[in-house]
C-alpha cells in the first residue's frame, strides 16, 4: 500500500519531456541560481505514440506520463499535481506581420500605444498563417521579435516618447497550431495533471545546455531526439530564433532494420550499444541468432547519418544566416559515432567548435546523487530550468478567467502577451467596429454607419489595467473580448421609410423594397400614383458638395457677406426683428446667373432652359424627356454620357450626348 503522500510545495518543480520514443520526468527544486534535480524517471512508449513530435495517442501518451508520476511519486514521497512541459511539433511556424497605426491625435507614442502596435502586426501574422492554410485554425503565439518600427516611413529603434503622424512595427512570430497545445494539454489531464509552464523544447534544451553568460556568443543548440531535431541559435544574450527538422534518430534505427532484419526495438538496441571494437548479438526476424562487427552497423548508417548532418547544416545556416561560432548536440541522437564530425563538415566549421553537450549543465543544473552529464536531458532539465529560475514569487501560476493560463516562455511577461499565448487576438482586445455602407439616393451620396465596437474589460487582480501591463506569478486576469461592430445593413424599403409606396429603381433596374442594399448601390425613386419621394436623411458627416454650374457672386455682393462672426450672431439672438435679419440676408444674398444648356438626348437636340436655383441638371432629370416608360420596364435602364455608362447621378453639361434607353 502507497504511504501518505505530502502536497507538492509551491516551489517544488515537476518537468515533462515527452518525446516520440519516451517520456522523461524530474523533479527538483531551486537552489542557489541552479535547478537541483532531486530525482529523474524515465519510460519508453509499447508502440509509437508520437508523430514528429506530434501527439498522436493521447491515451497512451497520457498513460505512461501518469506511470513515469507514480513512480517518482512513490520514491519522493510527494503527491505531483502541476507539472511543466515543452512542445515541439513539426508544425512550429514562423510568420511576418505589419500593421499601421493613426498616432496623429497623441502627444508623444506611449508604452500602450507601442503594444497596440504590436498586437497588431502580430495578428497580422496569424491573418498570414490562415491565409497560407486555407483552413481556419487555431494558433497560439510562443514568441515574436519586432523586426522594424517606423515613424512616417522613417526606421526607428524605438517609437517611445516620439511624435508623428503614423506609427508601424513589423515583427517575425513564432506560433504553435492550436491542436498541437490543445493535444499536449489534453494527454496531461489524463494522467492528471495540470499544466504549469509551457514553453518550447529548442528553448528548453538552449536553458539547460548554454548558461546566459555564454549567450553573448553566437552559439547555436541542436536537440536530436527519436523523432524530431530541434534548434536553437543564440547571439547577443538572448535566443534570436529557433526551428526544427522532421529527420532525426528513427532515420538511423530504421537503417539498421533494413541492414540487418531487425525489428524497430531490437534495432534500437543496437544503435544504442554501438561502440567502437564491440559486437552486436541479435535475433532476426527470421528467428536467427546473429553477431554484426561494429563495422558492419556503422557502414548501415552512415548514408541517414549524413542526411541527419545535412538537414541540420540547412537548417542552422537559413536560421542564423550562416555557421555559428560554436555549436552543441544534445539528445539521444548526438550519441550517434561520427555525427559531430559529419556536422562540422556540412557546416565548414572546425571539429573543436561542434561539441556533445552534457558538460554546461552543470552550470545550470545539479544533483547530489544523479549524473546530469547525459545529453539526453537536456531537454526535460531545460524545462525545469525554464519553469524553476523563471519564478517571480512563490507562485508561478497565472489564472486567465480562472483556468491556468498557457505560458510558453518565463520572464517578464505582459497582459498582452498572456492574451495572444491563449488564443485571442488583436480583434479581441480592441474590437472592430461595423463596416460602412455608401450609397446613392436620388443624386446624393449617403453612408450608412456601422455599428461601433464594444470595448473589452480588462482586469488584474481585480483592477482594470493596460494591455502592455507586466504581470506577475500568481496574478489573475479577467479578459471579456471586445466585441465588434455590426456592418451597416437595410433594405431597400427600410432606407425609404415605412410610407413610401412609390416605384424605385435600384442600379436600373425595377426595385424590389426587400432587397439589402450594397456598397455603391444607386436609388432613384420615382413618383407614382400613390407614391412618395422620401425626404433624404440627415447626413451631417458628408457636406454637399457645390454645383458645378455656380456662378460666383459679385465681388460687391462678395464683400457684404465678409461680415463679422460677432455680427451674425447678434442678429440671431434677437437684438433685431427676425423679419429684418431675413431681409439682410435677403439683400446679400448672391444672384446666380442663368443660362439654357443645349444637349443630345438618344441622337436628338433638345435645349433645357435654365432651372430656377441655378443648379445644373441630372440625367435623372432627363428621364421623363427620354420616351422611356418606366411604368413598363422589361430590362435595365441603360444610361451613358459621350458613350460612357454612368448612374442617374451624372451631371450634364453643355453639348453633352445623353443616351437613355
Amino acid at each position: 500500500m502507497m504511504k501518505d503522500l505530502r502536497a507538492q510545495e509551491q516551489d517544488l518543480i515537476f518537468a515533462l519531456d515527452i518525446g516520440t520514443r519516451s517520456v522523461v520526468g524530474v523533479v527538483g527544486r531551486p537552489s542557489g541560481g541552479r535547478f537541483k534535480a532531486l530525482d529523474i524517471e524515465m519510460a519508453e512508449h509499447e508502440s509509437r505514440a508520437m508523430l514528429d513530435g506530434q501527439i498522436d495517442n493521447i491515451h497512451q501518451v497520457g498513460t505512461l506520463a501518469r506511470t513515469v508520476t507514480d513512480r517518482l511519486e512513490e520514491r519522493l514521497g510527494v503527491h505531483l499535481e502541476r507539472v511543466c512541459v515543452a512542445a515541439a511539433g513539426r508544425a512550429l511556424r514562423t510568420q511576418s506581420g505589419s500593421f499601421t497605426m493613426d498616432i496623429s491625435e497623441e502627444k508623444t507614442i506611449s508604452a500602450e500605444t507601442i503594444s497596440r502596435l504590436e498586437a497588431g502586426a502580430l495578428s497580422a501574422a496569424e491573418e498570414g498563417l490562415q491565409i497560407e492554410d486555407e483552413v481556419r485554425k487555431q494558433f497560439f503565439m510562443v514568441g515574436y521579435t519586432v523586426a522594424q518600427y517606423r515613424l512616417d516611413n522613417y526606421p526607428l529603434a524605438s517609437l517611445l516618447d516620439h511624435s508623428g503622424q503614423k506609427a508601424e512595427a513589423d515583427v517575425v512570430a513564432t506560433f504553435l497550431p492550436g491542436e498541437v497545445v490543445e493535444s499536449l494539454y489534453a494527454a496531461m489531464r489524463t494522467a492528471g495533471l495540470q499544466v504549469s509552464s509551457l514553453t518550447l523544447e529548442p528553448i528548453a534544451a538552449m536553458n539547460a545546455a548554454i548558461p546566459v553568460e555564454l549567450r553573448l556568443l553566437n552559439l547555436a543548440l541542436v536537440d536530436i531526439g527519436a523523432g524530431t531535431t530541434d534548434i536553437a541559435v543564440c547571439r547577443d544574450g538572448s535566443v534570436t530564433g529557433y526551428t526544427m527538422a522532421t529527420i532525426a534518430g528513427d532515420e538511423v534505427t530504421e537503417a539498421i532494420m533494413r541492414a540487418f532484419l531487425v525489428d524497430f526495438q531490437t534495432a534500437e538496441e543496437m544503435k544504442r550499444n554501438l561502440r567502437p571494437g564491440e559486437d552486436a548479438h541479435y535475433t532476426d526476424i527470421l528467428g536467427l541468432e546473429n553477431t554484426a562487427a561494429f563495422e558492419e552497423i556503422h557502414a548501415a548508417i552512415q548514408e541517414p547519418m549524413g542526411r541527419l548532418a545535412e538537414a541540420i547544416a540547412a537548417q542552422v545556416t537559413e536560421l542564423n544566416g550562416g555557421p555559428p561560432s560554436a555549436l552543441f548536440l544534445a539528445g539521444g541522437g548526438s550519441k550517434l559515432d561520427g555525427l559531430r564530425e559529419k556536422v562540422a563538415v556540412s557546416l565548414g566549421m572546425d571539429e573543436r567548435r561542434v561539441a556533445i553537450a552534457g558538460n554546461n549543465f552543470a552550470k545550470s543544473a545539479f544533483a547530489d546523487d544523479i549524473d546530469l552529464n547525459n545529453p539526453e536531458y537536456a531537454t526535460p532539465l531545460g524545462i525545469a530550468v525554464s519553469a524553476g529560475l523563471g519564478l517571480l514569487n512563490d507562485s508561478y501560476v497565472i489564472t486567465l478567467n480562472g483556468e491556468t493560463a498557457k505560458l510558453f516562455r518565463s520572464g517578464v511577461l505582459t497582459v498582452r502577451d498572456i492574451l495572444l499565448m491563449n488564443g485571442y487576438t488583436y480583434a479581441d482586445m480592441l474590437g472592430h467596429s461595423g463596416k460602412n455602407l455608401g450609397v446613392t439616393l436620388n443624386g446624393r451620396r449617403m453612408v450608412l454607419r456601422g455599428e461601433p465596437a464594444a470595448p473589452a474589460i480588462l482586469r488584474v487582480n481585480g483592477e482594470e489595467t493596460a494591455i502592455n501591463a507586466v504581470v506577475h506569478a500568481g496574478d489573475s486576469i479577467r479578459f471579456q473580448p471586445a466585441r465588434s461592430g455590426k456592418d451597416a445593413a437595410k433594405t431597400l424599403g427600410e432606407l425609404l421609410g415605412k410610407n413610401f409606396s412609390g416605384r424605385v429603381l435600384l442600379n436600373n433596374r425595377e426595385g424590389d423594397l426587400k432587397a439589402p442594399l450594397h456598397q455603391g448601390d444607386v436609388i432613384l425613386t420615382l413618383e407614382g400614383p400613390a407614391g412618395l419621394v422620401p425626404p433624404l436623411p440627415p447626413q451631417p458627416e458628408e457636406p454637399s458638395e457645390p454645383p458645378e454650374e455656380t456662378v460666383p457672386a459679385p465681388k460687391a455682393e462678395a464683400a457684404a457677406l465678409s461680415v463679422p462672426a460677432g455680427s451674425l450672431k447678434a442678429e440671431t439672438a434677437g437684438e433685431e426683428p427676425p423679419e429684418a435679419a431675413s431681409s439682410k440676408l435677403e439683400q446679400v444674398k448672391p444672384r446666380i446667373r442663368k443660362r439654357e444648356v443645349e444637349i443630345l438626348l438618344n441622337g436628338k437636340p433638345m435645349v433645357l432652359p435654365p432651372k430656377e436655383n441655378g443648379q445644373p441638371y441630372y440625367v435623372m432629370d432627363l428621364l421623363e424627356r427620354s420616351g422611356v416608360d418606366f411604368e413598363k420596364l422589361e430590362g435595365p435602364v441603360h444610361l451613358a454620357v459621350n458613350g460612357t455608362e454612368c448612374g442617374f447621378s451624372q451631371a450634364v453639361k453643355d453639348r453633352d450626348s445623353i443616351t437613355i434607353r
